[in-house]
């Protein structure tokens, strides 16, 4: 056992440097809750911070996909907590922080595959963080402070801020990385004055600046989940109902905006897909972040080739989905002029209507963005990640999430195995997992920067490499925004 001596007391953690579970923030429960987040009350003996703390508030994966993506579900109110591997605690590391995904519902930073184990290993001081989800991270109805899940991640890296250096790291050099929705919080935090000097760098993996909606979108999904609750809509009527029948009410709500995501409804949400996801209020998140991303933070940013394979695969829907009208769905759907469409049939000869749909849903959702984001930001690195997976009979392909274990090195993580299969490529592995910490070192991950002149890109895969201005008839085959 290793004490470290916290601002708000001393933590125990392994003898091989990992502490876990330790609070950056009071439980956002009772008079906390729907409130910013505040300081935990201090404490005197050691705390035991060898296993991991609880996690926020979330329903259990069900189905084909949740085989494939499992969760770490730790019971309790104390789930404003971080986890940490160090090095050393005597050095001065640079640091890396992990904001977890999940479509801002669901995930932990607990969850194994996130393990820093390899990161000290290798020099780097790594953090996982827990924030708050769906409703009470970020329900909105115009009045109160908004946007609470990001104001918890701006929390944990002001703890970050003020106590990594007693876990050597050097609060000088933070760089922030997150997946999917953590990607999209990344992004995020880019934008938001009260995160100005907390991090030094970027990293978004398959997530960009596009994913947040309105104060009237807000509302809107407010309205509708006060109304599926027979409630008031007000957050003091949503604290008085019980968290299993709020969580059931909002994976009802989500699968609503699925089914049908039609603007006249729900506004931005149609868009996003999204109810519950930072909203531009105009003051803690003045505007989108692709229109309000700072300039003076080092970015790198990149997606999976095949991401929407994830949700189109599993469960079958590629293989039903092959009637032709689909194709005017989809550009209706996604904004994809019609020869847009044609041109990404013609580009997939042989390939099913359903196989066509997820290469669009990819761009659409993933890859588009994360290229306009990179025009908006001169001097920002883009990467795609192209090895596919093995599972479902090899038809899952490159898809989303599938790079985590790559770039932690967990290869032999038995929650990434579903995905990754019995032999995925160490190779790989160490040359992400090498650059994630080269860039994190040096602002610089080895090629050069995009631009609209040079649209140079890193391809990971089996055999990787640096291309230049990838599928430009389909990049221009979307409209400008």
């Amino acid at each position: 056992m290793v004490l470290v001596d916290t601002q708000h007391g001393p933590v125990a953690g392994t003898d091989a440097l990992a502490f876990k579970g330790i609070p950056y923030a009071a439980p956002p429960v009772g008079p906390n809750r729907f409130r910013p987040p505040v300081a935990p009350e201090p404490w005197t003996a050691p705390r035991d911070c060898r296993g991991y703390g609880p996690t926020a508030p979330q329903t259990r994966p069900e189905g084909a996909i949740g085989a494939l993506v499992p969760r770490m579900i730790v019971p309790g109110d104390d789930y404003l907590n971080l986890n940490v591997w160090t090095p050393a605690l005597d050095g001065q590391a640079p640091v890396m922080v992990f904001v977890h995904g999940g479509s801002f519902t669901s995930g932990s930073g607990a969850l194994s595959v996130y393990d820093g184990t390899r990161f000290a290993r290798d020099g780097v001081v790594l953090v996982t963080i827990n924030y708050r989800l769906g409703a009470d991270g970020f329900l909105w109805f115009g009045d109160g402070t908004p946007n609470l899940g990001l104001l918890d991640q701006i929390a944990a890296l002001t703890w970050v801020r003020d106590n990594i250096a007693a876990f050597g790291g050097d609060p000088g050099n933070v760089t922030i990385f997150g997946e999917s929705a953590g990607a999209m919080s990344v992004c995020t935090l880019l934008a938001m004055p009260a995160a100005d000097g907390l991090f030094r760098r970027a990293i978004a993996q398959s997530g960009a600046g596009h994913n947040t909606i309105s104060a009237a979108s807000a509302r809107t999904v407010g309205n509708r989940l006060a109304a599926m609750l027979g409630t008031a809509p007000t957050r003091e009527a949503i604290a008085a109902v019980p968290v299993p029948k709020l969580l059931a009410a909002q994976d009802s709500l989500g699968q609503q905006v699925m089914a049908r995501p039609r603007a006249k409804v729900w506004g931005d949400v149609a868009r996003t897909l999204l109810p519950f996801s930072p909203v531009v209020d105009g003051e803690l998140l003045p505007a989108a972040p692709i229109d309000g991303i700072r300039p003076d933070v080092d970015l790198m940013i990149g997606t999976n080739s095949e991401e929407a394979r994830l949700f189109l695969v599993p469960t079958g829907l590629t293989s039903r989905l092959n009637t032709p009208a689909l194709y005017a769905a989809a550009a209706l759907r996604f904004g994809l002029p019609a020869r847009g469409v044609r041109r990404y049939r013609a580009n997939r000869p042989g390939s099913g209507p359903g196989d066509v749909l997820a290469a669009i849903m990819t761009d659409s959702y993933y890859r588009i963005p994360a290229i306009r984001l990179a025009e908006a930001r001169p001097g920002a690195y883009v990467y795609e990640f192209g090895w596919r997976s093995p599972a479902c009979h090899g038809t899952l392909g490159a898809c989303h999430g599938l790079e985590l274990g790559f770039v932690f090195d967990n290869l032999d993580d038995p929650a990434a195995t579903p995905m990754l299969g019995t032999a995925p490529p160490q190779h790989l592995a160490d040359l992400m997992h090498r650059t994630w910490i080269d860039f994190a070192r040096t602002g610089d991950p080895g090629w050069p920067p995009y631009s609209r002149e040079h649209r140079v890109s890193r391809h990971f895969n089996t055999a990787s490499g640096t291309t230049t201005n990838d599928r430009v008839d389909e990049r221009l085959a979307w409209p400008r925004r």
